[in-house]
């Protein structure tokens, strides 16, 4: 996530969880999260190092016209790159803004050399990606549209997953939940108190990509957890 704005509390972030919640779904691991400034040696950096390190990135922020929307040539200063004025993406400003443009505007179809217009089903304005990164605007609307449109690009296989409720506080499970890791070290095990909940206090969540390895470590935690797990009970609670 790119924006001063962010930073400074003035705007929140709602991409990155909307981005999370999709790609979730579609079965990618999601790994980091990172919010910096619009400063082009910044997001050079950050760029550079994320995409060496995981498989897609996705930026959002710092596209439009305006001074500080440095996010194309910070990302093209990763790749080692130049920009450059797209002519597709000057056609469709030009038919969308009926006339035209001049000036700062035009800045909005300013590519990454070597960036590619990534779409699925015929649209105005493609998805611009250069190597594994994907870059989007900031504004949410518009970032949801887009994604949308290739979204099944990135599906994977599903996760599979599974709730545990307890009648025990989180200390009471913390040795059984170490020793669950220890014989299933790829599950993805996370542990969630519930306060003011009065039918449990707390929720365990098993996760694996694996459905009978999710299976064999539930039924593991459920033999070792004995009276003090209370699965099933209704999540909605």
């Amino acid at each position: 996530m790119i924006g001063n704005e962010i930073l400074s509390g003035r705007t929140p972030d709602r991409n990155g969880s909307y981005l999370f919640r999709q790609l979730r779904e579609l079965g990618v691991d999601v790994r980091r999260l990172s919010v910096i400034p619009d400063e082009l040696a910044v997001i050079r950096d950050e760029v550079r190092r994320f995409s060496s390190e995981f498989d897609f990135v996705f930026t959002s922020g710092g596209v439009g016209p305006t001074h500080d929307d440095v996010t194309v040539p910070g990302i093209a200063a990763a790749f080692g790159q130049g920009v450059r004025r797209d002519p597709e993406l000057v056609a469709a400003l030009e038919q969308y803004y009926q006339g035209a443009l001049g000036g700062a505007m035009l800045r909005m179809a300013d590519v990454p050399e070597g960036a590619v217009l990534v779409r699925s089903r015929p649209t105005l304005f493609p998805v611009v990606a250069v190597g594994n990164v994907y870059i989007f605007p900031g504004v949410p609307e518009i970032l949801a549209a887009k994604f949308e449109r290739i979204r099944e690009m990135f599906r994977q296989p599903p996760f599979h997953a599974s709730d545990v409720f307890v009648q025990a506080e989180e200390g009471e499970v913390a040795d059984t939940l170490h020793e669950l890791l220890e014989v299933f070290p790829d599950l993805a095990l996370g542990s969630y108190p519930a306060f003011e909940n009065p039918d449990y206090k707390v929720r365990l969540t098993l996760e694996s990509k694996d459905a009978a390895y999710l299976e064999r470590a539930r039924q593991r935690l459920i033999e070792k957890l004995g009276e003090r797990s209370i699965t099933p009970v209704d999540p909605a609670n």
